[in-house]
């Protein structure tokens, strides 16, 4: 996270309109990291980035939309935003959209769209992904029930800390899978 000065040269203007300065930028107002926390701020900056199409920005814009933070929470704007950034490749945005489909939050419940962007975002390495495709496999959801693929992903997120896929890693070869 930037310092103080690297925070006053942001804010005097020195690179702004940089993608990466205006993200940084934007989590400082977020996290209340070297400035006062605003995220009236931070969704405004959001917002500038996600004019420009970066992905980063708008998985977090759209947090800010479903949240209600530093936003009036509109859920049909936190759903777009998602699919924007999800159809760039962005794993955490497929992987919180999947949950939306899982949940059958801001969209219809659809489990094979869920699955289906779960295992997007668990090809990139993302472990909460990994372990909620694992729980699909497990129980057949949205996916043909596999005990053994349910198991080869459990291990892949535990592998990374995962503590959910520890869990049910160890309860998989307590029960012989």
């Amino acid at each position: 996270m930037p310092g103080r000065e690297h925070v006053a040269e942001m804010l005097s203007g020195a690179g702004y309109g940089n993608a990466k300065t205006l993200h940084q930028l934007a989590f400082c107002y977020r996290d209340g990291a070297d400035v006062i926390q605003d995220w009236h701020e931070a969704a405004h900056l959001f917002r500038l980035e996600t004019n420009e199409g970066d992905a980063r920005a708008q998985f977090s814009l759209a947090l800010c939309y479903h949240l209600g933070d530093g936003v009036e929470p509109n859920i049909r704007e936190a759903m777009r935003l998602l699919r924007l950034a999800a159809d760039q490749g962005h794993n955490r945005a497929q992987l919180w959209l999947a949950k939306c489909f899982d949940w059958g939050e801001g969209v219809e419940k659809d489990m094979h769209e869920a699955a289906r962007l779960f295992q997007l975002a668990a090809d990139q390495g993302n472990d909460d992904a990994q372990y909620e495709l694992a729980v699909c496999y497990a129980t057949g959801n949205g996916v043909e029930h596999d005990m053994h693929e349910a198991t080869r992903l459990y291990r892949l997120a535990a592998d990374q800390g995962n503590e959910f896929a520890q869990f049910n890693l160890g309860w998989c070869y307590h029960h012989g899978n």
